[in-house]
């Protein structure tokens, strides 16, 4: 049961098309920024939605399939695990980074609305 001490499932839109890396050792990375609502109803019975952000992050050969298969607006589907990792920015500045390293995505955008995106 190890490895699911660290185990992401996420189902949401992408906000922008994907970014693609080729690097110099000719590496992969991709990177996604996904949408989840969640919905709920306040006191008053009004339906609400609190929109959470996630970096999603993947290498090699899904990072390639998932440049090519999905863009801006595509509903997936993501499993995978947290990393986080720190780098130092241009001033100097320490700064710290939560993301989900893909292992595994799912595209459920319908193909006509995935063709009409």
């Amino acid at each position: 049961m190890t490895h699911l001490s660290n185990h992401v499932q996420l189902i949401g839109h992408l906000g922008a098309d994907p970014e693609f890396i080729t690097f110099d050792n000719g590496n992969h990375l991709c990177k996604i920024d996904v949408a989840i609502n969640e919905y709920y109803k306040d006191k008053s019975g009004e339906k609400q939605t609190n929109t959470y952000w996630h970096r999603v992050v993947s290498w090699g050969k899904t990072a390639e399939l998932m440049s090519q298969i999905l863009k801006k607006g595509s509903k997936v589907a993501v499993t995978g695990k947290i990393v986080k990792r720190d780098y130092e920015d241009k001033n100097g500045q320490t700064r710290y980074v939560t993301e989900v390293q893909a292992n595994q995505f799912l595209n459920l955008t319908p193909r006509a609305k995935a063709e009409a995106v």
